[in-house]
């Protein structure tokens, strides 16, 4: 093959290759994809049709590596033996070819895309297609280079790498120039190595990647390992990251992040980051699981081109409408949906709660009620501001913790609480342990500082008997909360159906809505319910104390019976 440098500049990507195809299929509304692969796929067809100021795509590299795709065997599968090139998804096509031929117009030797993102279903093909992404890698990259994997275990991140050992053991013209050892893969004619890392906390420093995987990154605890990858790449001029993950049932997960950077790049908000390319193959429509079946064409785009998957995912879905314990797992990995209830304890889902916030809330000239969760002294506390206003429940959170343990809590919960306290979301107080002085003199400026008046006080007598005392000496009535079923059942339960009527505002607060998705519920014998701190997926202070602050003002707030929000606490 001639690829004589310099040789179609600046010509268009051919119409017939599998990468334009696909992006115009997509952007044509003739496939099927969510509005932000519609996004990626109409910015990929700008610079493909050369229309970009900054980018264009490399001719030769998409020809060459055309030809690398030709050598390679498809190793299992419905396809099994024929050519990659044959044998790829039209959207995989287009992660290959916009991640490693996009390049800059005054400097065609550096690529745009440093983060490659993909969120996307199970059983989508996602390990294969970085597989294959690596291959093309070691055979393009400059000698030496170091490509790395990680994930949540150690088995996971050796996916990889049986992916890339089973491609190169089928394909005849690739076979001598690999050497596969057991805990690495060295591409001889470039002396470049691939390395899958075990998962640690603290131990991925100091490797130099040129190309990094970070797979499954929804179920990492935190984001340390993607930062440290990213960290070595300081000095690499064609640096590249690939983040890869289903959804997972929560909101607070690194990959969460990455997926928000992806979408401010798409929808071009400014201080967003160009070099971020992606798919984020999550459905546009978030509800209708059991029959919108364009939820399953958006998070399995394979499932499109290959019937038989398409036919499974109706199985399972079937399975999940019938079976309520299969729904979690069918939402979350096989709709990339965030779910958890009906198979759950969950106390309310935090996208049902999420449908409630709001960007402020007028106190001024409000009664209040303030509900305090005042937990051992090295643990989270809480207080909770709630009003009541034509039905509705006004709410304001603030969650206090130990200031000297934010490291250690960042480790075991994967909450950076010193982020979410410059953001206001949280304060922190004391060192070792919560300052409790900091959380009594924060009720007593309430009224002061919104312009509020306090009706009452609610809390839990355990840990907190000191100060209800320094409060009722202020002048302020207080209550006792007795933590019993019978007691919280009533505000649980009208917490809970305010929620899902969207009879509930709350300032905008993302530690809350963990808490939220922390929450799990208990029923005793009588059916009450009540949240439980013991069963919980972590800390609820913020859940507990709004609890309080509920059960206050259904104690003193009149309650029509003809009215539906009244009908709903009875």
């Amino acid at each position: 093959m001639n690829l004589s440098k310099g040789r179609r500049k600046y010509q268009v990507l051919s119409k017939e290759h599998p990468a334009r195809v696909y992006a115009e299929a997509v952007t044509k509304k003739k496939v099927s994809a969510p509005k932000y692969v519609i996004k990626q796929c109409r910015k990929f067809l700008k610079i493909a049709n050369n229309r970009d100021k900054s980018y264009r795509l490399n001719e030769d590299k998409v020809e060459l590596i055309d030809a690398f795709l030709e050598l390679m065997i498809m190793p299992k599968g419905l396809k099994a033996g024929q050519s990659i090139k044959e044998c790829l998804a039209g959207f995989q096509w287009l992660f290959i070819i916009a991640v490693l031929c996009t390049v800059y117009k005054d400097n065609p030797n550096k690529r745009r895309y440093e983060t490659a993102i993909l969120e996307i279903c199970r059983k989508n093909g996602k390990t294969f297609l970085i597989g294959v992404l690596f291959i093309l890698l070691l055979f393009t990259e400059p000698r030496f280079s170091r490509f790395y994997s990680v994930a949540p275990d150690g088995a996971l991140s050796r996916e990889v790498q049986t992916a890339i050992r089973e491609i190169i053991n089928c394909s005849p013209h690739l076979t001598d120039k690999f050497k596969i050892r057991r805990d690495d893969i060295l591409c001889k004619p470039l002396e470049s190595q691939f390395f899958p890392l075990n998962y640690s906390n603290s131990r991925l420093d100091g490797k130099l990647p040129n190309v990094f995987l970070a797979d499954e990154v929804g179920a990492l605890p935190n984001n340390y390992a993607v930062e440290a990858m990213r960290s070595g790449q300081l000095t690499i001029l064609n640096k590249l990251g690939c983040i890869i993950s289903t959804k997972y049932p929560t909101i607070d997960n690194p990959f969460e992040d990455e997926v928000q950077a992806a979408k401010n790049a798409l929808d071009d908000i400014e201080g967003s980051d160009e070099t971020i390319f992606s798919l984020l193959y999550e459905p546009d429509d978030k509800k209708r699981w059991m029959t919108n079946d364009k939820i399953l064409q958006h998070g399995n785009p394979l499932a499109l081109e290959v019937p038989e998957i398409m036919e499974d995912l109706l199985k399972k879905r079937a399975a999940a409408i019938a079976q309520p314990r299969k729904r979690e797992n069918f939402v979350t990995k096989h709709c990339n949906i965030i779910y958890s209830g009906m198979g759950t304890e969950t106390y309310i889902p935090v996208d049902r709660l999420q449908e409630c916030r709001v960007d402020n809330i007028d106190w001024k000239g409000r009664h209040v009620w303030i509900g305090v969760d005042l937990s051992i002294t090295t643990d989270n506390c809480s207080v909770a501001m709630v009003a009541e206003e034509d039905g509705e429940i006004l709410a304001q959170v603030m969650i206090f913790y130990p200031e000297g343990r934010a490291d250690e809590k960042y480790l075991e919960e994967g909450v950076n609480y010193r982020e979410f306290e410059e953001a206001g979301y949280c304060m922190g107080c004391g060192d070792q342990t919560v300052d409790y002085k900091v959380i009594e003199d924060y009720v007593l400026e309430l009224e002061e500082q919104y312009g509020v008046w306090i009706a009452g006080i609610a809390y839990d007598r355990y840990n907190a008997m000191s100060s209800a005392q320094k409060w009722e000496a202020a002048g302020y009535d207080t209550v006792i909360v007795r933590q019993h079923s019978d007691t919280l059942h009533p505000p649980t339960k009208l917490l809970k159906e305010c929620v899902l009527n969207k009879n509930f505002q709350y300032i905008e607060n993302p530690l809350l809505e963990i808490n939220f998705q922390n929450a799990r519920c208990t029923e005793d014998t009588n059916k009450n319910m009540y949240v439980n701190k013991k069963k919980s997926n972590g800390k609820v202070d913020g859940v507990v104390s709004l609890i309080n602050a509920v059960y206050l003002l259904q104690q003193d707030v009149i309650l029509d019976p003809a009215d539906d929000w009244g009908a709903q606490s009875l």
